[in-house]
């Protein structure tokens, strides 16, 4: 197999634990899969961005990208945009880890976009294009003979989508329920041990795991945007967030999270997305669940998902506290299908 060329557009946290898994995992490829690979570029919207045809030095662009320093200084070519930077690289796949636009999608679905009509491989943990285009951007990576990728967008590295793609031809997907957002679930069980609301928010702040704004969690946008990403490929229904019945955890206090204690329950932001006809309806509000559902025991980061079908009853995939190395390794492992599948 020829040496593979990547480019990175997004070089966060997430990113540079994808660089870290690569370089760790280098040999397992070459001897494993017959992978070799080179980083052609990667451009960042705070750092710069750097464009090597022979293979930029990885570790050194962790490096400058950790000490706040800019990766223009080990470029070789100069681009202004992300655009020239895509048509410079020459790269075979785009790992593409733009912030995401719950509304739009954008501008993560016009690289994607561009990526493909260059004949690479795309691949992201960005939601807004799965979301938002999913069913476009799919059909252009048929056309092209490429992939379009997108693990990590919902559960971290769990494997959800790749669970259908390549284990459950047929099935029919009939009910989707779970928790699918790690800084509510966070919150609320901090909650349970007398945290007040804002405190458990300021404490998943201080450790990354809620933004500066947290609205787009504790508001419940999060949750809406995975959940039309799982309806959208799944259930092949185009679900937008904003068609998804959506309600936060704001309304959650002390009083209520004990009144919940002393039923036996526990405050859970659940989602569920179910088959209505022809249609498919959402939801995502706080519940009180019992301690016989399968989302009582979900605490601090945890995720769980549990799916309906037409054929195999139930099937629940859980989470256990997943951090940017899990999300990367979403990525690392389309990264092997794409190329080697």
């Amino acid at each position: 197999m020829p040496e593979v060329k990547l480019a990175f557009i997004g070089f966060g946290n997430v990113g540079q634990a994808l660089a870290r898994l690569l370089l760790r995992k280098e040999m397992e490829l070459r001897d494993r899969y017959g992978i070799t690979f080179q980083v052609n570029g990667i451009a960042t919207a705070r750092h710069g961005i750097a464009i090597s045809k022979e293979g930029l030095d990885l570790n050194r662009a962790i490096e400058i990208v950790r000490q706040k320093g800019t990766l223009n200084e080990i470029s070789k070519i100069t681009v202004h945009n992300n655009e020239e930077f895509l048509s410079s690289c020459q790269a075979n796949v785009l790992f593409e880890n733009s912030p995401v636009n719950y509304d739009t999608g954008q501008p993560a679905i016009d690289h994607i976009r561009a990526a493909l009509n260059l004949g690479m491989h795309a691949i992201t943990a960005n939601k807004g294009p799965v979301v938002h285009a999913y069913f476009e951007l799919t059909e252009l990576a048929r056309q092209k003979g490429r992939k379009f990728y997108f693990e990590s967008t919902v559960m971290d590295g769990a494997p959800i989508f790749s669970l259908y793609r390549e284990t459950l031809p047929a099935a029919q997907l009939l009910r989707i329920y779970g928790i699918l957002n790690s800084t509510t679930n966070l919150i609320l069980t901090r909650m349970e041990n007398g945290e007040s609301f804002d405190d458990a928010v300021r404490y998943a702040q201080s450790i990354g795991i809620a933004e500066t704004d947290p609205s787009g969690d504790i508001d419940g946008w999060d949750a809406a945007i995975k959940l039309a990403a799982l309806a959208s490929v799944l259930m092949e229904y185009p679900l937008k967030p904003q068609d998804v019945e959506r309600e936060g955890i704001r309304g959650i206090d002390l009083k209520a999270v004990e009144e919940a204690k002393q039923e036996g329950k526990r405050w859970k932001l659940v989602c569920s997305a179910w088959r209505d006809g022809k249609v498919v309806r959402a939801r995502v509000a706080p519940q009180k669940v019992p301690v016989d559902s399968p989302l009582f025991n979900v605490n601090g980061t945890s995720s769980v998902v549990q799916f309906e079908t037409d054929v195999l009853g139930l099937l629940t995939v859980f989470e256990q506290d997943p951090s940017p190395d899990t999300t990367a390794y979403g990525l690392f492992a389309d990264f092997i299908h794409a190329v080697a599948g």
